[in-house]
C-alpha cells in the first residue's frame, strides 16, 4: 500500500518547478492573481531572494507541491491509498484529497504565512543523534521557560524552537550530550510552539469561515498523528501553528494502516525521515 507525502517549508530552492508552470497555465495564472505576484518568477529565478522569507516560501512550496502532486496522481489515480504532509505540506494533502480546492488552499496558505511572519524574535534548531526523551530532559534541566520541542521528525531527529536567545542556550546544553548534533535553522519565528498563539488565534478566525469537503482519500494529520478528522479541520489547522509536528506518530499510524511504500513530491526530505523511524 502506498502513501504520497508532501514536504513543508525548508524544501524551497531557486529553480523549483521550472518545468511545471508552462504545463499548468490556468493554475499558474490563478496563483498569480491570488498572490499578486508572478509565482513562476519567484520559484524559478527569485530575483529578490524572497524564498528566504516565510511569507513567500510557504505559497511557493505549496504551489509547486500541488502541481507535482497533480502530476503524480494523474499518472496512477488509484496508487496512493493515503496522503500526508509535514506541517505546510498537510495543505497539499488536503487539496489532493479534495478537502480544499486549489484557490482556497492557496489563499489559506498565504494568510497563514503572513500571520506566522508577524511573530518574530524566535529561533529554531534541529537536534540529531539523540532520542526525543533526551532532548526533553535537557530542556527541563536548563530551566528555560521559552524553548519547546517543535518537530518530532524521526527517532533521533527533533527540532526545538522558542525565544531566540533561549534556543541558543538550550542548543549548547543539548550539544553536550554524547552523539548529539545541533544545527540552527534560518527562521525568525518560534514555529510550532505556544509562542505562536497570536498567529493561531488570528488564523483560527480565518479558518472558521471556510468550508471543508469530505476527503476522497484518507489524510493523516501531522498535528495528532491520526487520520485527519475533516469535522475538526478548522481547529486542527489552527493548532498546527502552535503545537509540535507529530511526524513520527503519523508515520507509525500509516504503517499500522498497512502502508509499506512512501512516495514523495518535491525532494526526499520526508522519505529520509521515514527511513529513520523504526518499525513499531
Amino acid at each position: 500500500m502506498h502513501c504520497l507525502l508532501f514536504p513543508g517549508q525548508g524544501v524551497q530552492r531557486r529553480g523549483m518547478g521550472a518545468d511545471l508552470f508552462a504545463r499548468f497555465p490556468e493554475q499558474t495564472a490563478l496563483a498569480d492573481e491570488i498572490l499578486g505576484y508572478p509565482i513562476e518568477e519567484l520559484c524559478v529565478r527569485d530575483p529578490q531572494r524572497r524564498l528566504r522569507d516565510t511569507r513567500y516560501a510557504q505559497p511557493a512550496v505549496f504551489f509547486v507541491n500541488a502541481l507535482l502532486g497533480a502530476t503524480r496522481l494523474a499518472e496512477d489515480p488509484t496508487r496512493h491509498r493515503y496522503l500526508a504532509g509535514h506541517s505546510l505540506g498537510e495543505y497539499n494533502a488536503l487539496h489532493a484529497a479534495g478537502v480544499l480546492d486549489l484557490a482556497t488552499a492557496l489563499r489559506l496558505v498565504a494568510r497563514r504565512a503572513e500571520l506566522m511572519a508577524e511573530v518574530t524574535g524566535g529561533g529554531m534548531s534541529a537536534v540529531q543523534g539523540v532520542p526525543e526523551a533526551f532532548v526533553r530532559r535537557a530542556l527541563t534541566e536548563t530551566g528555560l521557560g521559552r524553548v519547546y520541542v517543535a518537530n518530532l521528525n524521526a527517532d533521533t531527529q527533533t527540532t526545538i524552537a522558542g525565544d531566540r536567545t533561549e534556543v541558543a542556550v538550550a542548543g549548547k546544553a543539548i550539544a553536550a550530550l554524547p552523539g548529539a548534533r545541533v544545527v540552527p535553522i534560518n527562521v525568525s519565528g518560534p514555529f510550532h510552539t505556544p509562542l505562536m498563539a497570536p498567529a493561531e488565534e488570528a488564523f483560527r478566525a480565518v479558518l472558521a469561515e471556510q468550508t471543508f469537503a469530505p476527503a476522497r482519500t484518507p489524510v493523516v494529520s501531522s498535528v495528532t498523528g491520526d487520520v485527519f478528522d475533516v469535522g475538526r479541520a478548522a481547529d486542527l489547522l489552527a493548532r498546527q501553528l502552535s503545537t509540535p509536528v507529530e511526524w513520527v506518530r503519523a508515520v507509525n499510524t500509516l504503517r499500522a494502516a498497512g502502508v509499506t511504500d512512501f512516495d514523495e513530491v518535491n525532494g526526499q526530505t520526508l522519505s529520509s525521515l521515514v527511513s529513520r523511524i523504526a518499525q513499531r
